[in-house]
């Protein structure tokens, strides 16, 4: 059997044995100290029988209070605390005992060695198990071997000290803390559990040159979404991998130990968006309401879906044309629900008026949320028959069936693509907004629309490009490397979108606040990192050029709609347009007729004509005047 076998079996015994033998000193000492030499012999027996009884006590005690069956490796502060009253007991049963039972012998046990010995005992027994801990704690600590990476720590907080003493306890193999960095000015050059902090977040790239880092860890879970932003740019200008703390309060109710729960960082982290909740508002207005949501099987649709779901919709139809998108979302609220949620998934087109009245008699939907609509921009440039059909006349079905049938309120989704168009998708967007006004004017269905740009991760945006030019080794395609474009997670643009459905009152354009747009060379860069690789050296990227009916920025709000603030600091609402109803519907009509005879020069001409703001370029890009 091996030693260490031996030791951990015997442990307790062991540690017994040890306290017997520094008590028996700690005994002795204070005599010999007193008398300036060995104990005189006339004290012998006082002295054999005094050192028995003093370590009888506080073995007794000890062992009464489980002293025996902690892990002193993983001691806390209560096991010292719990050491120091056992060894002051101790010391107390010792001295009454001692004054009962030798009081008729003719001898005393000097009041100084009382003292000397209860010093001397609760120093050894407390230094002595601190000491082995201490030690295990370091010897586990270099366990980690040359495979654990140099660590810089962001933060000297709770979140920190909780982590740093963790690893102690429980090291990681791949993390090895050599400093931290805080932007409190008092902890500047000060320690934290014997870890140096060594400068300010903006001091990070020198010390990673400085201190060979090769893993950065961001440990300050409550910090704001837009320092997070400006800590990780930072970061970002090194080579070092990336990774987050999360949320303590959140780790602690999963019931996870902390270096377990550390994951990488994500791109939406770079975004510096506050997560967003869903409200009382929104769960009251979806409540008990029978609710539709076409194009349900995309991105937009399957999340307005997903959260719709929790909100205890009486019914909830999903209409999408791609069976295979539609049963996956039916399978998940089915897997997630059961018979809790009533669900209702319809295979039809949205250019079908006829089926879309079928439904909306059939089903009643209360609300509308229309997704359904072709966004890819170069794709459109080459097809815009097919963007007319689907996007114009597939909002214009429905909102008509909507108005027909009586539903509550009709919420379209659009995009900033429709503010100055400079694509044939964008100026259909705008003609479906237009619709969404004129549609308010005469109908007593509240219709509005939600306006908002990229979503991270959603069906033909850049994200699933680049990461899948990344899983091929390169190169990543930008179009132009001064390329801008506002972003949002998805869940959060949802769930603004059912907020701004809520306060619909008729004809409004809700213009959701994207933040701060985002270079999309900056983003590609950031992909490449946090995968694992450097830019330009593991990775090419490859400018392109702008693509047919793409600009370099997007615009949220014509200048001429106006602005004006919602309750919810991320809702804006432009004024209503003014339409001539029967001149637009006319003009839409007309439309119609040279969509379906496939004209491409005639129909672009004819969304000209419509949205005067809409300016087709084969190369588009530069900024307007």
């Amino acid at each position: 059997m091996k030693i260490g076998a031996i030791l951990s079996r015997f442990r307790k015994q062991i540690l017994m044995l040890f306290d017997i033998c520094a008590l028996t000193v700690c005994y002795l000492a204070p005599w010999v100290l007193i008398s300036g030499r060995a104990p005189y012999a006339q004290y012998s027996s006082l002295l054999v029988a005094s050192c028995f009884l003093f370590v009888c006590c506080f073995e007794i005690v000890y062992g009464l209070m489980g002293m025996y069956d902690s892990l002193w490796r993983y001691a806390e502060v209560v096991e010292f605390f719990r050491l120091c009253t056992g060894s002051a007991i101790a010391i107390f049963l010792f001295v009454a005992s001692s004054l009962l039972i030798f009081q008729g012998t003719g001898s005393q046990v000097p009041t100084s060695v009382y003292f000397l010995s209860a010093m001397f005992s609760a120093g050894v027994t407390m230094y002595s198990r601190l000491v082995y801990r201490m030690y295990r704690n370091v010897k586990l600590g270099k366990k980690g071997g040359q495979k654990a990476r140099r660590t810089l720590l962001i933060g000297a907080g709770d979140a920190a000290s909780t982590l740093l003493h963790e690893q102690f306890k429980k090291p990681s193999p791949d993390m090895n803390i050599i400093c931290c960095v805080d932007d409190a000015p008092e902890k500047q050059g000060r320690y934290i559990m014997g870890i140096q902090i060594m400068g300010t977040t903006e001091d990070i790239p020198e010390i990673v040159e400085q201190c060979e880092i090769e893993s950065i860890l961001l440990a300050i879970p409550t910090m704001d979404e837009e320092n997070k932003r400006r800590v990780l740019s930072i970061c970002n200008k090194t080579k070092c991998n990336i990774k987050i703390l999360p949320d303590i309060v959140k780790m602690i109710t999963d019931g996870q130990d902390l270096a377990s729960r550390i994951r990488d960082v994500k791109v939406e982290d770079l975004l510096g968006r506050e997560e967003v909740q869903l409200s009382v508002r929104i769960a009251e207005f979806l409540r008990g309401k029978r609710v539709m949501v076409t194009g349900g099987g995309g991105s937009i649709g399957s999340e307005l879906c997903r959260q719709i779901a929790s909100c205890e919709p009486k019914e909830l139809l999903l209409v999408d044309i791609y069976e295979n998108s539609a049963y996956a979302i039916q399978q998940e609220l089915r897997r997630k629900y059961g018979d809790k949620l009533d669900l209702q998934v319809q295979i039809a087109s949205v250019r079908d008026s006829k089926k879309m009245d079928a439904l909306f008699e059939r089903y009643r939907p209360e609300i509308v949320f229309h997704a359904a609509a072709h966004k890819h921009v170069p794709l459109m440039e080459d097809s815009p028959e097919e963007a007319v059909k689907n996007n114009v006349f597939g909002t214009f079905n429905v909102a008509s069936s909507a108005d027909r049938y009586g539903a509550e309120r009709f919420v379209l989704i659009s995009t900033d693509k429709a503010v100055n168009p400079t694509n044939v998708m964008g100026a259909t967007k705008r003609v479906c907004e237009m619709i969404v006004q004129a549609m308010a004017q005469r109908s007593r269905t509240r219709f509005a629309a939600v306006r908002f740009g990229n979503v991270l991760g959603s069906n033909g945006s850049v994200i699933p490009l680049f990461k899948e030019q990344i899983a091929c080794g390169g190169p990543v395609t930008v179009t132009h490397p001064d390329i801008v474009r506002y972003f949002m997670t998805i869940s959060e643009a949802v769930s603004l979108v059912l907020e701004a459905g809520s306060m619909a009152t008729g004809g409004e354009i809700f213009v959701l606040d994207m933040g701060k747009p985002m270079r999309i060379l900056d983003l590609a860069e950031n992909l490449i990192k946090l995968s694992g690789f450097i830019p330009y050296k593991d990775i090419q990227i490859v400018f392109t050029g702008l693509r047919p009916g793409e600009k370099l920025f997007e615009e949220l709000l014509m200048d001429e709609e106006g602005l004006r603030k919602t309750e919810n600091r991320k809702i804006y609402i432009g004024a209503p347009l003014k339409l001539n109803n029967q001149t637009f519907f006319d003009h839409l009509m007309t439309l119609k007729q040279i969509a379906y005879t496939n004209n491409s020069d005639n129909l672009v001409q004819a969304l000209i004509d419509m949205v005067p703001t809409f300016h087709h370029k084969t190369n588009c890009g530069q900024e307007p005047a």
